[in-house]
């Protein structure tokens, strides 16, 4: 197996992550107009609004990639994650969420949630490796594929 390196986003990485994630949502689902939102310009809906974006890289070929999506000032959402089908199964997924959650920490974001569908199996089991919950949405999602939300309490707050 090559050696795969987590990196934070670059412009010129932009249409792979849209290329990355179209992907994975065509072979599932329809493209849904936040979908396009986010994928056409992750540099103004991500990273301006106070998110980022990882890529996980074999050499100089992206082949992964996670977002948090700043909702509000407490809140993130771990979003667009996928792992080019060529490279599942190897803990890259895992590494991305990793990547995630320690930039969720670092950035003392109080809770990361998510959204997912229950079809998407593999993904939920990875997700409650990472430490989410499932949870009860708070409010309607955007996204009619949305049958499953999960958060991740990172507070910091001992419960003794």
């Amino acid at each position: 197996m090559s050696f795969i390196q987590i990196i934070p986003f670059r412009a010129d990485l932009a249409p792979a992550f849209a290329t990355l994630n179209r992907r994975w949502i065509e072979a599932f689902f329809e493209m849904e107009t936040s979908d396009a939102k986010i994928l056409n310009d992750p540099e103004t809906v991500i990273i301006t609004s106070g998110g980022t974006v990882f890529f996980a890289m074999d050499g100089d070929v992206p082949i992964g990639t996670v977002a948090v999506l700043r909702m509000d000032a407490d809140t993130f959402e771990l979003a667009k994650m996928t792992v080019t089908p060529t490279h599942q199964g190897r803990g890259i997924g895992e590494q991305l969420g990793h990547a995630a959650i320690d930039w969720a920490r670092e950035h003392k974001v109080r809770m990361l949630v998510l959204e997912t569908n229950r079809k998407l199996a593999g993904a939920i089991r990875l997700y409650e490796r990472l430490g989410f919950v499932h949870a009860t949405r708070p409010t309607p999602s955007e996204f009619a594929r949305a049958d499953v939300y999960m958060q991740l309490d990172l507070s910091h707050r001992r419960i003794e």
